[in-house]
């Protein structure tokens, strides 16, 4: 029976109730349970239906994993957590033995996060924007394990507001040089520069804020935007609100793409993975919306300005700078090693991941940017031709050390190391170790690492032997070698010759000369 009938009823019942009747005549006389009778004596209005508990049989031997992610949760970043659908999916794609509906998944995931302590919600209100019209730029703190090492980075994301299309990439530090590299970088995953772009008031695009939307602008964001011809606009202080639209992005990307806690093994390779992640996302299609993030992005490119033809100088120059007595020069706060003499006068490069040591207009050494104060960043390969000539100083080396924490230096160079001083003796022996260093350093590292592990197992300890195993062709080089050889000497190629009247001459014949 459906509410409006039983409402109805209700009514009938209180009728023949007021007109005298007995509650066990009524229950006879409309073919109800006396207890309902009661009811509608006791109220115009029909009793809420008891909301039945439903059993959830799939659900049971999955609510330990679900309890493991939100556990694993308590100790990640708070806006770096799993949500129920994020979970969902992991155990359809982890767990596909066990299926299991997301509505069920839903259900016990708020109730567990209620018990947990893990809710918080955020509210974002809806903008219509045309396309090209405005994108909105933010930064964004996370973490991420870097050749096994916890990292906090910092995230760039430029979100359309148009498409709904969005940009991001890892930083180490939130720089002005990132920021505009980030930009560039942005403008051409977009395939344009947007008529306007919305910030928040960050240090490195404004010196000072005025009254209203004024601000005092940074002189390199200035020529910045002057370079890419776009308009900026400035959120009020504390009003995340009004670039709403680049919040909820970053909320979103934390949720599917940064749970769990992305692995990857270096910085570069990292931004690679966030990259395919934005192209992918345009897959998606935004609520409220007939196209996807893809389809309305590439409309949106015939409203976009085109891009300069040249980029902006993101790079800090510097000089001059002078090469100390341990080969290093000064870069702002730390020290980097460079092969260059003492004295000489040299500059640097610096960007928002390197740091580049210039001579001569040429690059003679780079190195990844340290933002500490005080550290030395040292290249063994910087010190070999002072190694060559003072060998003892390589053991206890500092750039070796460095190499060493860093994983370039395994085990098997130490193992060839001591064996071609048991062969040479101290200083020879080391100077046949700089030589494979050099060798590995042209060659390429693993090469070297291999050839090194493949001279141990045979019993080889000799710097000579290392280096033919290290440029010896592999067999598939050498399978490659063979059919071009082969198809080299196909011209060569001339049919058998036929003897048969040369044969003529040696038969016993009469009046033949012998």
């Amino acid at each position: 029976m459906d509410r409006r009938h039983k409402v109805e009823l209700f009514e009938v019942i209180r009728q023949g109730y007021a007109a005298g009747e007995t509650i066990q005549g009524l229950s006879k006389k409309h073919g109800v349970h006396r207890r309902m009778v009661r009811q509608a004596i006791g109220n115009a209005i029909p009793p809420e239906r008891k909301a039945v508990v439903k059993e959830a049989p799939r659900l049971g031997p999955v609510k330990e994993l679900i309890d493991g992610m939100l556990a694993v949760d308590l100790q990640a970043p708070r806006k770096q957590r799993h949500t129920a659908h994020r979970i969902w999916m992991r155990l359809c794609r982890e767990h596909p033995d066990h299926p299991v509906g997301e509505a069920t998944v839903r259900r016990y995931v708020r109730q567990r996060k209620r018990e947990l302590g893990l809710n918080g919600r955020e509210v974002f209100v809806p903008q219509s924007y045309q396309l090209g019209q405005e994108a909105q730029v933010d930064w964004f703190e996370g973490m991420a394990i870097l050749g096994g090492e916890v990292r906090k980075l910092q995230f760039f994301a430029m979100r359309s507001m148009g498409s709904g299309d969005a940009f991001h990439r890892a930083y180490p530090h939130a720089t002005q040089q990132a920021l505009l590299e980030a930009h560039e970088h942005a403008f051409n995953y977009f395939g344009g520069v947007f008529k306007t772009l919305r910030y928040d008031n960050m240090t490195s695009v404004v010196k000072k804020i005025l009254r209203g939307y004024q601000r005092v602008e940074t002189e390199r964001i200035i020529a910045f935007r002057s370079h890419w011809g776009y308009q900026s606009e400035y959120c009020n202080p504390a009003s995340g609100n009004e670039k709403g639209g680049v919040e909820g992005e970053l909320g979103w990307f934390r949720r599917n793409w940064l749970v769990p806690v992305p692995e990857a093994s270096a910085l570069d390779t990292l931004n690679e993975h966030i990259l395919d992640a934005c192209l992918e996302s345009r897959s998606r299609t935004i609520i409220g919306r007939g196209l996807t993030v893809g389809q309305a992005s590439e409309l949106e490119r015939e409203h976009l300005s085109q891009l300069a033809e040249e980029g902006f100088p993101i790079h800090e120059s510097l000089y001059p700078l002078l090469v100390d007595g341990k080969g290093r020069v000064k870069v702002k706060t730390n020290w980097y090693s460079t092969p260059l003499w003492p004295g000489l006068r040299a500059s640097a490069v610096v960007g928002p991941l390197t740091v580049e040591i210039m001579h001569d207009n040429k690059v003679t050494a780079r190195h990844p940017r340290c933002y500490g104060r005080g550290h030395e960043i040292l290249d063994l390969e910087h010190y070999l031709d002072v190694l060559e000539r003072k060998p003892g100083a390589m053991k206890g080396s500092t750039p070796l050390e460095q190499w060493r924490r860093a994983g370039r230096w395994p085990a098997c160079l130490d193992a060839i190391w001591q064996q071609l001083e048991q062969r040479h003796g101290k200083g020879k022996g080391t100077r046949e170790m700089i030589a494979l260093v050099r060798a590995g350093s042209s060659d390429g590292w693993d090469k070297l690492i291999v050839a090194v592990e493949e001279a141990l197992r045979l019993g080889i300890s000799d710097s000579a032997a290392v280096m033919h195993l290290l440029r010896m062709p592999d067999p598939e080089q050498r399978r490659q070698h063979a059919v071009a050889l082969a198809e080299e000497l196909l011209q060569f190629e001339r049919p058998t010759p036929v003897m048969d009247n040369y044969d003529l001459l040696l038969a016993n014949t009469t009046g033949a000369i012998h």
